[in-house]
């Protein structure tokens, strides 16, 4: 078929069927741009594409799911279906712009041109969208086709114009401006940084919030703080902050002051009992989720652009990263982990790992093994370390590159880390990653603050075996220059409140009451602690010695 008649078009909109995902975007993917390029009257152009609008969200959505747990390789497989979805975003935009062109001849009066330019708009920022799903660099052009859209919006006087829109969940309306914010609230979330679960959530909050931010061309008499966000319409990059652009025509303020106060309403209606759904949040998020989720958003959305506590610089070098719990706390104690040598223990792979060395039993000595020794016994417990490019770090963390990526990695997952002139690992997590368009995959490494020192732990309780082995943890002392509490680092799920473990460490079997959570990875959880011991005997906080 064809798809140059709008009639037949629509004839066959109807007939598509919502379970056959593959068929319905093989015939939506032919049929819009079919369509753009017979140039039917824009009447019936634009009837059939407002037709097809939520049969092309619903197809799009489902193929978007193949992709959008993990960061997608440009040499993977589903790299196509990755570009057919964009494909088919950019297409719509570009039929409603053209559509918006040829109709400008005719007078359209202010709610029709506010219309087209919002589904503009709204499809051209989809496009950014999916590429931060995939965790993709933007290619070149994709910032400035958004700002293009908004422009003509702002050219014709309609940017501020609300219009009918059944594909926005909460308002059921949306102006240009609204649509372009939208987007610019996602880019400012570290959407590299989202898994999928927060990233459906920060797409769906963004549409919420958007109506409470504004865009403006004149500077206000007092002059903008240098760290509140700008945009410059003739450039193909998101916000910056306004003390980094230089003064245009095509500038604009970036103002979600307004937004600000509608997150701490929310959060404030949260403790009240309300829930996420009616607050217009989804039904598919936790409180505890949203209210964490809010309050990461809380500055970047609301206030203006933190800056950097701690500056970048550049770093040349390799660095060695882990992923495995047990390779991890092998490299920070530079030899096997031990059970502790009191108590009998059933023999297993990891007891194996962990009691014999080269077919001999694992001394009791105190001393690390030498750099020859780990790398050799690295390779036999098949604890290797990849090895990443370091594009520049800062106090608290690492930007590294990798080509090709064999590792899997997950956000908020723990890693240990040794950077290129350090002697020891360091725990760090996950921030953001990313593939660029020429397959290096980039990630950002945030330090957890202290120097880990490797102990063994168990449940503690009535219930508990004496013959219950212990598992790999790590303890983190006090960084007082950081502001930062000693605290412990234990397998994912462990924490919870007035919690008693046993700690063995140096020799000694102390008991921990754990007191709060600190951070929660997807394989980790860092909490604070307190000992059980008396003063004078045991174990102050962040020391189980």
């Amino acid at each position: 078929m064809a798809y140059q008649d709008p009639v037949e078009c629509l004839e066959l909109l109807k007939q598509l069927h919502p379970l056959n995902i593959e068929e319905t975007h093989r015939i939506l993917s032919e049929m819009v741009p079919a369509l753009l390029h017979a140039l039917p009257a824009p009447e019936q152009h634009l009837e059939v594409l407002e037709a097809a609008r939520a049969q092309i969200a619903l197809a799009q959505a489902e193929l978007a799911r193949r992709y959008a747990s993990h960061p997608l390789p440009p040499d993977s497989a589903e790299n196509e279906t990755l570009r057919n979805v964009v494909g088919l975003w950019r297409a719509m935009a570009r039929s409603y712009a053209h559509i918006a062109r040829r109709r400008a001849a005719d007078g359209l009066p202010a709610d029709q041109s506010a219309s087209l330019a919002q589904r503009r708009v709204y499809y051209a920022g989809q496009v950014l969208l999916e590429y931060f799903r995939a965790r993709r660099a933007l290619p070149a052009g994709a910032w400035a086709e958004l700002h293009d859209s908004y422009s003509a919006a702002d050219a014709l006087g309609v940017a501020g114009t609300r219009v009918s829109d059944p594909l926005n969940e909460i308002w059921k309306a949306q102006s240009p401006t609204e649509a372009y914010a939208a987007v610019l609230l996602v880019d400012l979330s570290n959407p590299y940084g989202r898994g999928e679960r927060e990233f459906n959530w920060v797409c769906r909050w963004a549409q919420r919030f958007a109506p409470y931010c504004s865009l403006n061309g004149e500077m206000a008499d007092d002059a903008p703080k240098p760290a509140a966000y700008g945009l410059d319409l003739s450039s193909d990059h998101g916000l910056r902050p306004l003390g980094v652009l230089a003064q245009s025509g095509s500038l604009r303020r970036f103002d979600g002051s307004q937004l600000a106060g509608q997150i701490q309403a929310v959060r404030k209606q949260f403790k009240q009992g309300v829930t996420p759904a009616s607050l217009g949040l989804g039904a598919d998020c936790p409180v505890d989720a949203c209210a964490k989720l809010l309050l990461s958003l809380y500055r970047p959305w609301g206030l203006a652009s933190a800056g950097r506590r701690f500056p970048r610089r550049g770093c040349q070098g390799g660095a060695e990263l882990c992923t495995d719990w047990s390779a991890i706390a092998f490299h920070i104690l530079g030899k096997p982990f031990e059970q502790p040598p009191t108590y009998v223990i059933q023999r297993s792979l990891r007891s194996d790992i962990s009691l014999l060395t080269f077919g001999e039993r694992v001394e009791q000595a105190e001393r690390r093994w030498s750099e020859g020794q780990r790398r050799h016994a690295a390779t036999k417990f098949g604890f290797i370390c990849e090895r990443w490019n370091m594009a520049d770090h800062s106090v608290n963390g690492f930007r590294l590159r990798q080509h090709p990526h064999t590792q899997r990695l997950e956000h908020h997952q723990l890693v240990g880390i040794r950077p290129p002139d350090g002697e020891r690992f360091l725990l760090g997590q996950i921030s953001w990653l990313l593939f660029r368009g020429d397959g290096i995959m980039e990630t950002g490494v945030h330090v957890l603050a202290g120097l880990p020192k490797v102990i063994a732990v168990r449940a503690f309780g009535l219930l508990t075996s004496l013959r219950e082995t212990y598992q790999e943890a790590f303890m983190l002392p006090a960084t007082p220059a950081l502001k930062a509490p000693a605290t412990l680092v234990l397998p994912g799920g462990w924490y919870h409140a007035q919690r008693v473990i046993d700690v063995y460490d140096d020799g000694r079997r102390v008991q921990l009451r754990l007191t709060d959570l600190i951070l929660r990875g997807t394989n980790f959880d860092q909490v604070s602690f307190e000992s059980l011991e008396p003063a004078n005997q045991g174990v102050t906080p962040g020391s189980a010695r």
